[in-house]
């Protein structure tokens, strides 16, 4: 009904991102196959890492788009300060981040990339979040239970650490999911009615 025809393609292995799309009742299939290569240069500002992310999974999708089809990709990263906090290594790498995060506010954001055969739009959400003074028992408790390797920060809102440690956002609460459903709706809807 959303897609006006068009077919939703999700470039994306992380199963929080089909969940939320699969929230917003929009049919849609996931195929990972991208040539990228996740790489930066120091010198790009930090806010601007996820959209070049973004957007370079979407190019390096391995084949061609048909003219009914609309990729979808999408990056997240977690921002503390000046520092980049990917997915944590190890678990002395998520204890670092955790323990970095704790008793501060942090910047989510997440770029999302919409493409078809003829055009591309890009653009990112950022949430402020906020995390209580976070104890040592606390962090090994949720690494240890819920193991945040494969999550940018090394922890997932919806998770335990969420209900526990975080005091407030600012912002939307899908984005430090991983997916800024809203935003991403309505720029969906723009992207096929005005082509």
């Amino acid at each position: 009904m959303f897609t006006h025809g068009k077919r939703i393609i999700l470039a994306s292995n992380s199963p929080r991102r089909r969940e939320l799309l699969a929230g917003l009742d929009i049919d849609f299939t996931v195929d990972t196959g991208t040539s990228f290569v996740e790489e930066y240069s120091p010198d790009t500002p930090h806010v601007k890492v996820p959209e070049l992310m973004s957007e370079g999974k979407s190019l390096g999708f391995h084949r061609e788009l048909a003219d009914d089809e609309i990729l979808v990709t999408s990056d997240t990263m977690v921002l503390c300060g000046v520092e980049i906090l990917g997915k944590p290594q190890d678990r002395a790498d998520a204890v670092r981040m955790l323990r970095l995060l704790s008793g501060r506010e942090h910047q989510v954001i997440t770029a999302v990339t919409i493409r078809d055969a003829h055009r591309k739009r890009t653009f990112s959400v950022s949430t402020d979040v906020y995390f209580k003074n976070l104890s040592d028992n606390e962090i090994d408790y949720y690494i240890d239970n819920f193991r945040p390797f494969d999550k940018a920060g090394a922890y997932g809102i919806q998770e335990w650490i969420g209900y526990v440690g975080i005091t407030r956002i600012e912002g939307s609460f899908y984005n430090v999911m991983g997916f800024p459903t809203q935003r991403f709706y309505e720029e969906l809807q723009d992207f096929v009615l005005n082509r």
